[in-house]
This record gives C-alpha cells, structure tokens and sequence, in this order.
C-alpha cells in the first residue's frame, strides 16, 4: 500500500475513480511496442517512454498508474524468445508506475491478462499453468509495492476466477474485467452473470474493458450494474462501434479489410465522445470509468473535465475564441484568399 494515498475502495466509496489504459496502442502509435506480438518490452527497452506515457496520463487525470505488464507474462514472453526478460520487466515496470503515481497523489496497480493457454476443454492442466503465470507476476507486483491489481481482458469466466483467487490470496483489491467479443463468455456465461459470479467470490470491482467502444459497451454494463452488488468497471475502446460491428476487431475500411490493429484511426472517437461516455457511465452507476486500447491523453483529460475533475493537463485545455480565425470578433483576422 502507498503510504499516504488513498486507498482504491476509499476513492470508490467517495466518487468515479477514472483510469486509463491503453498503453500497447499508444507506445506503438509513438514507435515503441511492435504490432502483432503486442509486448511489453518497451519497459526495459525504452523505460522513459514508459514513464513519459505515464506522466501524461496522469497529468491529464488517471488516479491509477497501471504496470506496463499487459502480455508480460510467461506464455508469451517465451513465445516471442524472450522468457529471460520477464522478472526484470515485471519488476521495472511497477516500479515506473510507482514513481509517477507517488508524484500526483495516484494509485499504483499491478496488472494480470488473459494469457491464451486456459482452455475450458482441459481444465485440470490449463489451469494449473494459467494459476502460475498469475502467481509469479502478482508476486513480483506485490515485491516492489501496488494498491491493488488489475486482471483483464478475460473471455473465459473460469480464467478470470483463477485471476481473483491469486490476487485474493495476497489481500489485495482486485479489479476483474471481461472483454466482451460475443453475446456471452467462451464458457457459457452472459456477461452480466458472469460479472454477478466474480462479484459474488469476493472481487472488489467487475465489469468490462476492451473490444466494444462506447456505445456497444454501454447496455452491456447496464445489465451488469442490474445483477450485481460490488462496484463497476467500464473501459472502452475509443473506436466507433456498432450492432453491425459491434468490436473493433469487425470494424472493416470502405475496401473491406479488417482495420484492427493498425488501421483503426477513420474510426477513432473524439475527446467530446468519449467525454460523453464518462457522464452517461457515471450516471448509470458505473464506478471504475477509464479508456483503454487507442486511448490519448487528450481522451482522459476530456473525460476528467466532464466528470468535474481540475487537472494539470487543463492549463492547456482548447480556449478556441482566442483563435485568429474561428474565435471572439475581437481575436478574429480577415484572411486573404488563397492566390492573392
């Protein structure tokens, strides 16, 4: 726990706490993570664009510094060659979220993924693999010092179980989401009974992230709020979904191919958009209100302003009637047309 900072259920209790995730597409956006294997090797390769990405975030309003540990675990780091990395890069990359959380009064919250070895068809085996890799890397979160942690983007209820269960075992808080690709869970489960099962073997905040924007998220987490009692998480992605192609990764460009992952910016939300979507979460009784996958900056800072947050990052926040052309009759300039 950080000494002097209020702890993750204290801030629930009291208001929205607002997070941002996102890290993968941002820092492959700025040339840091590759596309594809989506590791986090950044961490020990480029720390201060870790940090960097950190600081502007919650500059811009995140309460949490979430560990850049997302795909840092074993299954995959030893699918890409590169096993050897991963105590180094579990311990690093708390630590970098520590010291930029201990700078603005943040939390500091470790961070678990699905990790694509659970299958539900050999569940002795998988889950005993799965509970590892869990194991190891909350253990490293919790050597170097986190709040909380987090356990994401999960489709099977069963993997996200094994997730509570180990984060439980340590006595902390933890934050458990789903990624909701289909109607239902790959073991069976509407979402909002899947979420109403973790809630009711003691998670502290449940709900989704990932996968849906806004507006293919939203009814979703409306049935969640319904069937349970803990608090609820809501993280979209920025991306303009729909019924038709209610994720992102269905989102497909006028020539028809799959714009997941690198070609996703005609659909991008803007900072009113996901603004928008703060309020509307926040009024329906979602409590954990972030942003994840194509999440900037910019998006958190809007999202803050409307939730009634004052942020550093707002210093700098447009002011549009001092601009020559579009602004106050006073400000404006009469331009010539171009040629002359």
């Amino acid at each position: 726990m950080t000494e002097g900072v209020e702890p993750l259920l204290e801030r629930l209790r009291k208001d929205v706490v607002l997070v941002a995730e996102g890290y993968l597409f941002e820092l492959e956006r700025r040339g840091y993570v590759k596309a594809g294997p989506f590791v986090p090797q950044v961490v020990l390769e480029h720390p201060d664009a870790v940090k960097e990405l950190h600081l502007e975030l919650l500059r811009a309003g995140s309460e949490v510094m979430v560990a850049f540990t997302y795909y840092g675990h074993r299954a995959k780091m030893k699918a890409i060659g590169r096993e050897d990395m991963l105590e180094e890069l579990n311990l690093k990359a708390v630590m970098l979220a520590g010291e930029v959380a201990r700078q603005g009064n943040a939390l500091t919250a470790g961070n678990l993924s699905n990790t694509w070895k659970y299958d539900s068809k050999n569940l002795e085996e998988s889950s005993k693999v799965v509970r590892a890799i869990f194991k190891e890397q909350t253990r490293w979160a919790v050597q170097v010092g986190v709040d909380f942690m987090v356990a994401e983007t999960f489709s099977h209820l069963g993997e996200a179980l094994l997730a509570l269960e180990v984060i439980k075992e340590k006595g902390l808080p933890g934050v458990i989401t789903f990624i909701p690709l289909q109607e239902k869970s790959c073991d069976g489960y509407l979402w909002e009974d899947a979420c109403r099962i973790l809630d009711e073997n003691g998670a502290d905040v449940v709900g989704l992230n990932c996968g849906r924007g806004p507006d293919t998220m939203l009814p979703i987490l409306e049935k969640i709020r319904e069937k349970t009692n803990c608090y609820i998480a809501g993280l979209p992605v920025p991306y303009r979904t729909t019924p038709e192609q209610p994720c992102f990764f269905d989102l497909k460009t006028p020539g028809q191919k799959n714009a997941f992952p690198v070609g996703l910016d005609p659909f991008l939300l803007t900072r009113f958009e996901m603004a928008d979507f703060a309020v509307k979460a926040r009024d329906m009784g979602v409590n954990y209100i972030g942003i994840c996958c194509g999440a900037g900056p910019h998006h958190v800072r809007a999202m803050a302003e409307a939730l009634g947050r004052s942020v550093p990052a707002g210093k700098y926040s447009p002011d549009l009637k001092q601009h020559p052309r579009i602004g106050s009759k006073e400000m404006t300039y009469c331009f010539a047309p171009r040629g002359e």
